[in-house]
């Protein structure tokens, strides 16, 4: 929908709840003009039921107002009397239209200052757990998002088994685009393995199925920084647009909203409005090689050929610091493919009495990747040589011709909304034959440190900003396997130098506080 049809859903949904609650009001004590007034009726409603005046504001929440509304109908039962569990039942699968039997056929009367408290030890639990689940969804939504890391493109920096604090604040909070959802729960229900959330998946119908109707349009509410070079950024992953997560080919064929794409963690290496090209593994923007923080480590992929049978593929690995090592599957003296190597562990290991030769796993200059962006037999790029091209900023206006075409077609038409079509040797764009054309919204471009083993942007091209979840700020628990890296818990994710662990100062904290409690409790029952 758009916002303007929203604004005409909500419109319709206060004429629906004033013609079913004006009687009510009126037997509250209140006037029957009350009830038609968008959000002043929710404010009147929450003192007739006797709640605080700001769960109007939860009902305008998505995902949050999913479990709000249902309380309000029940509570607006209970409020006038009706306080069995069939009246709840009735209130909650008639949504909320049970408001029309109490207003037009049931004798009820307005009980005045009437007790919250539930009256039974399931209604109490009931009530705690909604609106824990209300609190948790507002942070996780608005705030702060747990995060694991799955994958090693960010080696060194981050571990897979991090588990991290996802800031939603520093960028800007995005306001949830799928309205009918499970809150507090990505793509998939755990366990179950189903769908969260109401959305036709199926691209060739996603325009016209109702369910698509109820999503909200891109919404964010204002950050306090803006996306720099070599942040560590949460995004969802613009290729999750593909029925094949490994085919990265433009061809579409399978849909999904936005804010339920993958998450993706990766490391922002050019913004918007840079030229990004890059030679021979590293990046260059504007020129000029991108020089990461000290704690970012670069790792490139190694054949190792070994002297002797002797050789011991797991020793090295721990003892210079290598992320993994694909094993050869015949002789004994075969190459080692060791897939992650830093510039300081390759610097110790080179001199290694026990290995032959040591030569880098890269591509050749001029040589195509059909895997790799913009997937078209013009631009013969690799994961180790491609590029330049510009990253289209917001607000800037670029020469539209059919040789730079494959690098923006997707930005005009999947992340801008317009229509393209090539007539011979004539762009239109919305029916129009375009030369030029102006970007509507910043683009980034994500790649991992770990280079020769991330699917990254150099796969699937630009991240809108509209794909952006939040900044990864803390490291609250990490493990290997079963082991934990007490090293990294609660520890920062960016600054200089090595990462301090807060974790003994946060336990000191815990502990604190518990027996400051503990003494407060004695010390109120002595009194």
């Amino acid at each position: 929908m758009t916002l303007m049809q929203w604004f005409i859903f909500i419109l319709i949904i206060q004429i629906i709840h004033g013609l079913g609650t004006w009687k009510l009001y009126i037997k509250a004590g209140r006037q029957a003009w009350e009830a038609f007034i968008p959000l002043y009726n929710g404010i009147i409603l929450m003192k007739i039921i006797n709640r605080p005046w700001w769960w109007v504001i939860l009902l305008f929440l998505p995902i949050v107002n999913l479990i709000m509304f249902p309380v309000i109908w029940v509570e607006t039962a209970r409020s006038f009397g009706k306080n069995s569990q069939t009246d709840t039942i009735l209130a909650v699968i008639s949504l909320g239209l049970y408001n029309y039997y109490l207003s037009y056929a049931a004798d009820v009367e307005h009980i005045k200052n009437r007790s919250l408290q539930p009256k039974t030890g399931a209604g109490d639990w009931t009530s705690s757990i909604l609106f824990a689940i209300v609190a948790a969804t507002i942070v996780h939504t608005y705030f702060i998002q747990p995060f694991t890391i799955p994958s090693s493109s960010l080696e060194k920096s981050l571990l897979v088994g991090d588990f991290l604090f996802v800031s939603k604040f520093h960028y800007g909070a995005r306001v949830p685009m799928t309205t009918v959802a499970a809150p507090m729960v990505h793509d998939t229900i755990p366990k179950l393995g189903t769908k969260s959330y109401l959305f036709n998946d199926d691209f060739t119908s996603r325009k016209t199925s109702w369910k698509n109707k109820l999503q909200l349009p891109y919404l964010r509410l204002p950050g306090f920084e803006k996306i720099e070079r070599n942040d560590i950024v949460v995004f969802n992953q613009p290729a999750d647009t593909l029925l094949d997560m490994n085919d990265f080919t433009p061809a579409r064929n399978y849909y999904k909203p936005i804010d339920k794409k993958t998450n993706l963690v990766k490391r922002c290496v050019g913004v918007a409005g840079d030229s990004l090209e890059v030679r021979n593994g590293y990046v260059y923007i504007n020129g000029k090689q991108n020089e990461l923080p000290d704690r970012a480590h670069l790792q490139f992929s190694y054949n190792v050929k070994p002297k002797t049978n002797q050789f011991n593929p797991k020793y090295l690995k721990s003892r210079y610091d290598i992320t993994d090592i694909v094993y050869p599957t015949n002789a004994q003296y075969s190459n080692y493919l060791f897939s992650a190597v830093s510039d300081e562990a390759l610097k110790k290991f080179k001199n290694h009495p026990n290995v032959t030769s040591i030569k880098p796993n890269k591509q050749e200059k001029g040589v195509r990747d059909p895997s790799i962006f913009p997937h078209d037999p013009a631009y013969n790029w690799n994961i180790d040589f491609f590029g330049p091209l510009y990253i289209p900023e917001s607000g800037k206006t670029i020469d539209i011709n059919l040789e730079v075409l494959p690098l923006y077609k997707r930005v005009i038409t999947e992340y801008e909304g317009n229509s393209l079509q090539v007539k011979g040797n004539q762009i239109l764009i919305n029916g129009e034959v375009a030369n030029t054309y102006t970007f509507k919204q910043n683009y980034y471009w994500m790649m991992g440190d770990n280079r020769h083993n991330s699917i990254d942007a150099r796969r699937w091209g630009f991240v809108p900003f509209d794909h952006v979840v939040g900044k990864p700020v803390f490291i609250w628990m990490s493990w290997d396997g079963l082991k934990p890296r007490w090293e990294r818990f609660f520890t920062t994710v960016s600054g200089n130098g090595m990462a301090t662990s807060y974790f003994i100062p946060f336990l000191i904290l815990l502990f604190g506080w518990i027996g400051f409690n503990k003494w407060k409790k004695r010390k109120q029952a002595s009194s």
